[in-house]
């Protein structure tokens, strides 16, 4: 086969995202500290965006190198599973920070906990349900009409995962404003009660908002493309538009983990340590809520 340059960066793209979130995974796998629901929702997105970078080195090692059926198969359906959840996992994250504002008198209970295991069960018993898919018999290659922009997806599974992650940024859209609403009104109240002046409450408040139109706005800009795509497209249109829009998708778990992970303090004095050569797994953090990172 002649070497597609799309092909090559998709494998670089996902040698770059496994190194990034490796460093995360394992960080808060051999730290004991981080067993906060918090830390294990990071520690899924992680996982997740590291099995993504997996994939697209394997999808890379199936077209030039082990040219089947059944691996193309598998590859495809791990694709989905670790794309998917690592969505998911963005909506669990976005959930826990809700939740730590509206109930943060009850935030820190076993409820809690118990709560983050059931999301994490949802999250990923959906993602592995969604990948095997394909290897179940929903697949396109005996019947080549009914194929997708990725193939050997079907259209009718390409649109199920489309109006999936509509649903999900959806929600995640009303969550935060109704975060932005809450952390308006706590700034404000704080500002009255301790008299400061206006334009802190302001400093503040746009701050706060502006954080959360990075989060929101980067994960639009790199999903909605292909989502919009997935749902016009079909097996008659042009490869090239396909990787186009699947690029920016993976750019988001490229910068998943310098959103939620490499800016969270108690992350970075690990890091800090591991780095000087001094790492204890015991290290003193800061109890900190979700809705602070």
């Amino acid at each position: 086969l002649t070497l597609n340059p799309w092909d090559v960066v998709l494998c670089i793209s996902g040698t770059i995202i496994c190194c990034e979130n490796a460093v995360v995974v394992v960080v808060i796998f051999y730290t004991p500290a981080f067993r906060a629901p918090m830390f294990l929702l990071i520690g899924s997105l992680a996982a997740a965006d590291l099995l993504a970078g997996l994939g697209l080195i394997l999808h890379f090692a199936s077209v030039y190198f082990v040219p089947s059926e059944v691996v193309k198969l598998f590859t495809v359906g791990f694709l989905v599973t670790s794309f998917t959840a690592s969505v998911c996992s963005l909506l669990t994250i976005t959930i826990d920070r809700y939740l730590s504002l509206y109930n943060a008198l009850t935030y820190y209970s076993e409820r809690t906990v118990t709560r983050t295991y059931i999301m994490l069960l949802l999250t990923w018993g959906a993602s592995i349900c969604y990948g095997l898919l394909p290897l179940t018999g929903w697949n396109c290659l005996k019947e080549p009409s009914v194929c997708s922009v990725v193939k050997p997806l079907t259209k009718n599974h390409l649109v199920i995962l489309s109006v999936s992650f509509f649903m999900v940024f959806a929600v995640m859209l009303q969550l935060y404003v109704q975060i932005c609403r809450i952390v308006c009104r706590h700034a404000q109240q704080i500002a009255l009660q301790r008299h400061f002046l206006a334009s802190s409450h302001y400093v503040t408040t746009r701050k706060g908002i502006a954080t959360l139109a990075v989060i929101l706005g980067t994960f639009a800009s790199c999903w909605l493309p292909f989502a919009v795509y997935c749902l016009l497209g079909d097996a008659t249109s042009p490869a090239l538009y396909t990787y186009v829009t699947l690029l920016p998708a993976t750019y988001n778990s490229m910068i998943n983990p310098v959103i939620y992970a490499f800016r969270n303090q108690e992350i970075q004095k690990v890091l800090w340590t591991v780095c000087c050569g001094c790492f204890s797994p015991t290290l003193p953090f800061r109890s900190r809520s979700p809705s602070d990172v």
